[in-house]
C-alpha cells in the first residue's frame, strides 16, 4: 500500500493546515506575485459574508471560529468579529451583507490562510445551525449526535463539537465526547443482538456487563415486533429507562403510529416511566410529529453530519485604508450593531451611528468584538458548554 508523505489516511496534519499547504494554488501565487512587486506589506481590510444560507434557512450560528483564530495566532493581523455561537442572519436589515468577521493586516499576512480559515467556518457552522434547527424542532426532548459514521473519520471531533454546540444533548463517538468534555452517549447496536442469538439474551447480557451507571436503553426492533420486544425488555431488565426504536424505513410504515402503539403497550402494562427512543433517517421536519407521537428522546446522525456548509466568502473591501471591492460586495469598513431583542442586524459607515431596529423601533447595541491584536488573541476560548448555553438562549428568539 503506498502511503502519502508517510501518512496511512488521506487527511491533512496540523502542520500541513498551519503552514498553508492546504490552501488553493492561486493564493501561493498571489504571494509569489506579491513579493516580485514589494508588496508584502500593503495593507488590507478584508470581511467575512455569506450572500444567502442554504436551503430556507432564516438564521446560522457560527461555529469554528476557534480554529480559525487559532490558525491566525502569531500573525499580524487584527480581527473583529462575533464570538462563536452567535446566531446571524445573511444580510442586515437594510439588505446589506452581514460581515461575520473582519480581519486588517498586510495582506500577505493572511492570504495563503483564506481556504483553510473558510473550510473551518463554512463546515462547522453548517452542522452547527441544522443542529440548532433540529433542536428547535425537538423542543425539550433528548437528542444526541449519531452521524459520524456518515463522514471521514478524521473530522468526527469536530462533527460532534458543532453538533454540541448546535443544541445537541450528547455525543456519540469517543474522541468526540471528550473533545466537548463529556461522557459518549449510546444504546447497543444490532450486532449485539445477533452476536448473543436473541434479543432477549442481549438485553440481559448488557445489562450484566455494562457499568451500571450507563443508562439501560436496549435496541428492540432487531427481528420482531417493536411492542412485542419492547414488553419483553422491561420484563427482563429491572431498572430499564428506555427502548430504541430504529425500524428500517422499508418496514416501518407510519413512524407516528408505531410510536403511539408501543406507548400505549407499555404504559398499558405498567411501564409509564420507560421513556422511547428513535432514530434513522430523523431531521428538523420529522422531529415534533415524533414528538407528539410520544418519543423522548432522538438519536440523529446524517442530517446533522451531512449539514450544507456555509457558502462564506472572505473579500478585500478596503486597501491601504481606502474602500475597493469587486463586483457584487460593499466596500468599505462597516460597524455592526445588533438588537438585543429581535436578534436582527445593521450596519453603519460611521462608528458613531446608533441604528434603530426597524422591528422593535430600540436602539441597536455594537455587536463585533475586537478577537485579536496582531496575531495575539484578546478573548479566552470559551468551552463547548459554554457556547452551546449560548446558542440555546439565542434560539428562544428565533423561529425556524
Amino acid at each position: 500500500m503506498a502511503e502519502q508523505g508517510g501518512k496511512r489516511f488521506f487527511t491533512a496534519s496540523d502542520e500541513d493546515i498551519l503552514s498553508g499547504r492546504t490552501t488553493d494554488i492561486y493564493f501561493t501565487r498571489t504571494m509569489e506575485v506579491l513579493q516580485a512587486k514589494n508588496m508584502m506589506d500593503t495593507q488590507a481590510l478584508a470581511e467575512m459574508t455569506v450572500a444567502k444560507l442554504p436551503r430556507d434557512w432564516q438564521w446560522g450560528v457560527l461555529c469554528g471560529l476557534e480554529e480559525a483564530l487559532r490558525l491566525l495566532e502569531g500573525k499580524n493581523v487584527d480581527v473583529w468579529g462575533f464570538t462563536e455561537g452567535t446566531v446571524f442572519p445573511s444580510r442586515t436589515q437594510s439588505g446589506v451583507k452581514l460581515p461575520i468577521l473582519t480581519m486588517e493586516g498586510p495582506y500577505a499576512q493572511f492570504c495563503i490562510y483564506e481556504t483553510p480559515m473558510l473550510g473551518f467556518i463554512c463546515h462547522s457552522t453548517g452542522v452547527a445551525t441544522m443542529a440548532a434547527r433540529c433542536r428547535k424542532a425537538a423542543g425539550e426532548r433528548s437528542m444526541i449526535a449519531f452521524g459520524i459514521r456518515r463522514t471521514h473519520p478524521a473530522i468526527s471531533p469536530m462533527l460532534d463539537r458543532s453538533s454540541y454546540i448546535g443544541g445537541c444533548d450528547g455525543v456519540s463517538s469517543l474522541l468526540g465526547a471528550e473533545t466537548i468534555g463529556k461522557r459518549p452517549d449510546g444504546t447497543m447496536p444490532h450486532a449485539l443482538i445477533i452476536m448473543m442469538g436473541d434479543s432477549i439474551t442481549a438485553f440481559k447480557a448488557f445489562d450484566e456487563v455494562i457499568d451500571p451507571g450507563v443508562p439501560r436503553i436496549v435496541l428492540v426492533d432487531t427481528y420482531s415486533d417493536e411492542k412485542t420486544e419492547a414488553i419483553a425488555a422491561c420484563e427482563a431488565i429491572k431498572d430499564l429507562s428506555g427502548v430504541r426504536l430504529d425500524t428500517p424505513g422499508s418496514r416501518r410504515g407510519s413512524f407516528t403510529e408505531l410510536i403511539r402503539e408501543v406507548r400505549w403497550e407499555l404504559d398499558l402494562r405498567g411501564f409509564k416511566h420507560v421513556d422511547i427512543f428513535v432514530s434513522g433517517g430523523l431531521d428538523e421536519k420529522v422531529l415534533p410529529d415524533l414528538a407528539r407521537a410520544g418519543a423522548d428522546g432522538f438519536g440523529v446522525g446524517t442530517s446533522i453530519s451531512n449539514a450544507p456548509t456555509v457558502d462564506f466568502a472572505l473579500d478585500i473591501v478596503e486597501k491601504e485604508g481606502r474602500p475597493v471591492a469587486k463586483r457584487g460586495k460593499f466596500g468599505g469598513r462597516k460597524h455592526v450593531h445588533r438588537c438585543p431583542n429581535c436578534l436582527s442586524f445593521e450596519v453603519t459607515h460611521d462608528p458613531e451611528e446608533v441604528p434603530r431596529c426597524a422591528r422593535c423601533g430600540q436602539d441597536m447595541v455594537p455587536a463585533a468584538t475586537k478577537l485579536m491584536e496582531k496575531g495575539r488573541r484578546l478573548i479566552p476560548e470559551l468551552t463547548a458548554k459554554e457556547i452551546r448555553d449560548k446558542v440555546l438562549e439565542q434560539l428562544g428568539k428565533v423561529t425556524l
